[in-house]
This record gives C-alpha cells, structure tokens and sequence, in this order.
C-alpha cells in the first residue's frame, strides 16, 4: 500500500471518530474515493514491477545458462514457471481489488478459476512442508530421544553392579533424565502425529476427525464428543483436507489456553452453508483484547486456511464462557470444488 493510500484511511479513521460525522459525510466520501484511487494505483504499479522483473528474469536465466553451458531451456523453462505463478497471484489480487473496490463488475470465471488455482498452490505448499517436517523430526529428534532413553537404560543396569554410594545417586540422576527425555518424546511423537497426513481417502473427514478426536482425548485426558454424519460431506478433496487442519488447530487452542474438560464438534449443511463448529466449557478470552494483541497465530493460520477455500472464520467467546469457533462454506463454492 503507497504512503498516500495509508495517510488517506488514517484520516478517513480520525474523521470518523469525531463527532459531527454527519455534516463531513462529502469529505468522507472524497477520502474514501483516495483511498480507492490509492489502492487502485498500487495494484497497477505491481503489475508494471511484476512485468519489468519478469524481462529481467528471463534475460538473467539466458545468461546463466550459458554460462553454465546448460542447455538454455532447461533454466528458462524454470524461470517462466516462476514467472507464471507470479501472473497468477498478481492477477487474483487485480481481480479481487476490483471486485471489492466497487468496480461493478463480478470476477469472470477465468479469474476465479486463477484464484482457485492460486489457493490451490499456496494449499499444496502448506502441505508438503507439513509432510516434510513429519519426516525430519520422526527421522531426526524422535529417533535421538528414543535412542537417549535406551542408552539410559543400559547405564540403569550397570550402576546395579556399582557401590551403593556410587550407584544410588546415579540412579536418581538417570532417573530424572529418563523422565525428562520420556516426557520429550511424548510431546514430540504429539507433535508427529499432528503432522502427518490424515487418512481422508480411507476414513473419510468424519472418520479422521474421529480418530484424531480419539487420539486427542487419550493423550489430554479430555472429552471429545463428535456430532458428526458418516455420509459424504460433499465437499472437495482440498476442501476436506483444510477442514481437517482448522478442526485440528481448534483442538490444540482449546489444549492450550482453554484449561476446558470437554470440547463438542458437529456440522451441519443446509440450503446455503457447510459448517463445521468447534465449541469448548473452558475458560473463554476477550475478542477485542485478542484482536488489539495479535498474538494468536493459531487463530490466524485458521482464518487463512478458511479464506484459501472460499470460507469464513467465526469465533465466539467471552470469559468464562468458553469458546465456539465455526467454520462456514458457501454451498455453490462446495460444488464448484467438487466438479
């Protein structure tokens, strides 16, 4: 956003604060109209940075490859796959500006199929460094730590052998290691389980809410009641699969910061929406306090999540409340994923 755009809503704020809002209602307009101007202005100006960088990119891999002896299809072919994804986003954000701005006209269906296809690859994305981190820590710490505890173990049965006052305060030292580095490995196998690809394809959503539910309820000792229909949600497989991790995020806030005993989870479909709610007896917070901090990246990688699939976020709470956060999806966006 330029300078000008910014300055423009700040005063558009201070304005309407004040308290003859009525009698400035042309000034508002005119600074709204800035505002726009402004927004309009900066979309264009990436479009023209994005089109300059694209020149220099293509002539910079040309280069490169010759240097390099490469054949010269094989780096620009790269590059222009790069410079495609970066039409792509650029093209969902002049789409959506216009259409929010107020131009009047409605994106086409070659722009909402872009900005699916944007959606798609910022989801794809997501879930490929999800999976890649399953395996470096399921390869990496998990195997350490559990090899740590074997080789504790192993020292346990030889300070048997040692003088009592050799071996007894030994003893207490490995046996706090080993508890700490078993409380290590619980957290981290947690951590695994959390990371890795849900079964949708075999269990379906309500089955893999399910058993995570299950999983969740053993390892926090709290009670996950699932309202859930076995039958086909109808949504689409990326769909199901954002569902699934914003039900997840749900579950580790109310772990987190809930200190609840029991959590409920349904959905429901009518003519107009899917939604799917998580509702918690915990202890609630204050939304605009929340807001004002911005500290709950959980929240926000769920409202992002939400977006990326034509959805909304709602959440509501108060303290000592509890909390219910409900996902919604238009239905005419369920179809148009499925087909």
């Amino acid at each position: 956003m330029s300078r000008r755009a910014a300055r423009n809503i700040r005063d558009l704020t201070q304005t309407t604060t004040g308290h003859q809002t009525e009698e400035r209602s042309d000034d508002l307009d005119a600074q709204f109209e800035g505002i726009v101007d402004g927004l309009r202005r900066d979309v264009r100006r990436l479009r023209t940075q994005l089109e300059r960088f694209a020149r220099t990119y293509e002539k910079r891999a040309e280069t490169q490859a010759a240097r390099a002896r490469l054949e010269p299809d094989d780096v620009t072919q790269r590059a222009r796959r790069r410079l495609r994804q970066l039409r792509l986003v650029v093209t969902h954000i002049e789409s959506s500006t216009s259409y929010l701005l107020g131009s009047g006209v409605a994106p086409t269906h070659e722009e909402k199929d872009e900005a699916h296809e944007v959606a798609q690859r910022v989801l794809d994305s997501l879930e490929a460094e999800r999976e890649r981190l399953y395996r470096d820590v399921h390869d990496g710490p998990a195997q350490a730590l559990a090899n740590a505890i074997f080789e504790i173990e192993y020292l346990e049965r030889i300070t048997e052998r040692a003088p009592a006052e050799v071996g007894k305060p030994l003893r207490t030292e490995l046996a706090r290691l080993k508890t700490q580095f078993r409380g290590s490995l619980d957290a981290v196998r947690a951590m695994i389980y959390d990371l890795r690809p849900p079964v949708l394809s075999d269990l379906g959503l309500a089955g893999a809410i399910r058993d995570y539910a299950s999983e969740y309820q053993a390892r926090y000792g709290m009670t996950v009641s699932c309202q859930l229909e076995a039958a086909e949600t109808g949504l689409g497989p990326q769909q199901e699969l954002a569902v699934y991790r914003v039900m997840q995020e749900a579950l580790q806030n109310v772990h987190k910061h809930a200190n609840a005993t029991l959590v409920r989870l349904s959905w429901e479909r009518n003519a107009a929406r899917w939604r799917l709610s998580c509702q918690d007896d915990g202890q609630g917070f204050d939304l605009v306090k929340a807001a004002r901090l911005r500290r709950s990246v959980g929240l926000f990688a769920m409202r992002e999540r939400a977006e990326l699939i034509g959805g909304t976020l709602q959440i509501q709470s108060a303290p000592g409340q509890g909390t219910t956060v409900t996902l919604a999806l238009p239905v005419a966006d369920i179809d148009t994923a499925r087909g």
